[in-house]
């Protein structure tokens, strides 16, 4: 069994099989505070002129990563699940 760690995972871009399109680098893991299942995967999205504009990020479902490679993530979601998969950032509570 081979082991990842957060560091590594971060470091592995993601590509999307359904159409080839690369979506970035993970930036966080979500997961179920039951039972420490990781359930998805974060990847950051700039939006706007110059990346000024608001933030977005994916929510990747885990059961959509179809491979861990050595250093790409590849999933299957087709472009509207890819759009369902999109939600603005929320901003830290202080």
């Amino acid at each position: 069994m081979r082991h990842i760690t957060t560091t590594e995972l971060a470091c592995m871009e993601v590509i999307n099989l359904c159409d080839g399109g690369k979506l970035g680098y993970p930036c966080a893991v979500e997961l179920c505070a039951e039972d420490g299942r990781i359930t998805a995967l974060i990847i950051p999205r700039e939006c706007g002129f110059l990346s000024l504009g608001k933030s977005e990020q994916y929510r990747i479902p885990w059961c959509r990563i179809e491979c861990l490679g050595e250093d790409t993530i590849l999933i299957k979601l087709t472009a509207a699940e890819l759009s369902d998969c999109l939600c603005r950032c929320k901003g830290r509570k202080k």
